[in-house]
């Protein structure tokens, strides 16, 4: 596949005239698609003021017939093929030319008037034929996706193994918490001059509890590992006063920090400004105890590593909107929607920038059922199509996620041969422990239920249908992608990456109560640039600064 290094050196006169282009094979396609225009032009042209069985009338044909191989390999080469189309390509060209050359030199007295020669005829059509397989067969030999399906899913794999290191600590955490309250109790029965700093102390784990900020891994300009504290209301309040050499190093500081910092006494130096910030400074070696440092002043969002900045802007409609700009002037993402008001903006602004650097890639092909927990804390699922639509969900809240899974394998093993009744009759028949009930609501619309044998509704489409026919059909989707659909556990938020209706790669980026906090504002030619675009936005929002701007800007 061509590289997609946007550099200077792609720019020029293709990138004036037609557009910016993706891939150097995409501006060396086009002009060689021009050069077998311009030779075949050229052919005709002297083919005109030539006369027959001459040697220049030889080279008039060998340029016209030229121009074939050239045209349809800049079409090819424009493609975003693997290498082994690019060079099938180029190898047909070769072989197209070599027959062309033996022509000029056998014409015109080695060159049979009637029939021509077979074994220049021949060469030349296997060069063309090398081509045209360069073009339509290996593409669909290839898989360009496979790839970064297979990146993403290391990805996950290693956010899971994360999220399994941090519920191990935080396990170890509760153990303490709970030898603390025992130690806390047996202070009280000792003595009642202690209740005072007993209730202080159960106020603090109650604080503890409650926090209001998180901990965040990132790297720095450096590359190297740190840590911060940000509290929710975006603000830096402490980070790692140094690199670390690994990211295993910097969770270990990190969780150092969480053990000592909560029981930490206060001591004052008096030391002068000037000291203070030469010390703070000086970055120096990694320490021999790399896993415990101390915790820095707070520091600004300008010193995070990020190269885009939040703008934010009232549109034509007088909404007001944000939207991520790279500092090369691309708009790497969008609120994807318009607010009432400014602070409004700043909210889903600020929620992005919290969750984004933590949200996974979810890959939906072409349906999936979410597990995710909503705003009133219950578990519940929805079976969620590539284009965004939700096709059905619990109906319901369940008290944990293994119920919710419970009644998510429920509708997938009966949601195939479920019964179909309507306005309470059966009209078809099944075999499953469940049944389609099809009614019209109290305000006339068209709705369905997945009703188990016990009587429990197991599945709804949570809206109306304007007319029974359009219910149906929801019902036969439901029935084709139930059973084969795979299981996404949502956490705050997540990534979805999919193809619109215009065949053109997007991302969004979608929180667990089923909401949109952003999305990628445009299309991209493949899977590939929309993960890329991915990157880019999970990298660069978490530090990124903001302002206000106008929308013409």
């Amino acid at each position: 596949m061509g590289t997609t290094d946007k550099s200077d050196r792609q720019g020029g006169l293709y990138e004036r005239r037609i557009g910016t282009p993706t891939t150097n094979d995409e501006v060396n396609g086009y002009w060689l698609f021009g050069f077998g225009v311009l030779l075949g032009l050229a052919g005709v042209a002297l083919f005109s003021l030539t006369e027959a069985a001459t040697g220049t009338r030889g080279i008039a044909y060998a340029l016209t017939a030229l121009a074939p191989p050239f045209v349809m390999l800049g079409a090819v080469i424009r493609f975003p093929l693997r290498r082994a189309g690019t060079y099938l390509g180029y190898l047909g060209t070769a072989v197209s030319v070599l027959g062309v050359v033996w022509f000029v030199n056998i014409f015109p007295d080695g060159w049979f008037t009637a029939s021509g020669d077979p074994t220049v005829i021949a060469l030349y059509g296997v060069g063309l034929l090398l081509i045209g397989l360069a073009g339509t067969v290996v593409p669909l030999l290839s898989d360009p996706v496979y790839e970064d399906y297979e990146r993403m899913q290391s990805e996950a794999a290693a956010a899971t193994a994360e999220r399994d290191e941090t519920s191990a600590e935080l396990e170890a955490a509760r153990e303490e918490l709970a030898s603390t309250r025992e130690e806390l109790a047996a202070a009280e029965e000792r003595a009642d001059e202690l209740d005072a700093d007993a209730a202080a102390a159960r106020d603090e784990v109650a604080s503890l509890r409650e926090s209001k900020a998180r901990f965040e891994l990132f790297e720095d300009a450096g590359g190297k590992p740190r840590w911060r504290l940000r509290h929710r209301n975006g603000n830096v309040i402490a980070t790692a006063g140094q690199g670390y050499s690994s990211r295993g190093k910097a969770q270990q500081g990190l969780h150092s920090v969480r053990r000592n910092a909560r029981g930490a006494g206060l001591l004052r130096i008096e030391t002068a400004v000037e000291e203070a910030e030469t010390v703070a400074d000086d970055d120096g070696p990694e320490p021999e105890d790399a896993a415990e440092p101390a915790v820095a002043v707070p520091i600004d969002d300008d010193e995070i590593a990020s190269a885009a900045t939040f703008e934010l802007f009232e549109d034509a409609a007088e909404e007001w909107r944000w939207r991520l700009r790279h500092d090369n002037g691309n708009v790497v993402g969008d609120s994807g929607e318009g607010y009432a008001s400014k602070s409004n903006a700043k909210r889903a602004l600020a929620t992005v920038r919290e969750r984004v650097a933590a949200a996974d890639y979810l890959r939906v092909d072409p349906t999936a059922f979410e597990l995710f927990r909503d705003a009133a804390g219950k578990w519940r699922w929805r079976l969620i199509h590539e284009n965004g639509n939700v096709l059905a969900d619990s109906g319901q809240g369940y008290s944990s996620r293994s119920k919710a899974r419970q009644g998510l394998d429920s509708v997938r093993s009966n949601a195939a041969e479920a019964a179909l009744e309507v306005d309470g009759e059966e009209t078809e028949s099944g075999s499953a422990n469940a049944a389609f009930e099809l009614y019209e609501d109290a305000a006339g619309e068209h709705r369905w239920r997945l009703r188990h044998d016990n009587g429990n509704v197991i599945a709804d489409p949570g809206e109306g249908y304007a007319s029974k026919s359009n219910a149906r059909d929801a019902i036969g989707r439901i029935r084709e992608y139930a059973a084969d659909a795979d299981v996404l556990d949502v956490g705050s938020a997540a990534f979805e990456i999919y193809e619109d209706a215009a065949e053109e790669w997007r991302w969004r980026l979608r929180h667990r109560n089923g909401n949109v906090l952003a999305d990628s504002g445009e299309g991209y030619a493949s899977r590939s640039n929309a993960v890329e675009a991915v990157t880019k936005v999970k990298r660069n929002a978490p530090g990124a600064g903001e302002e206000t701007v106008d929308a013409a800007e």
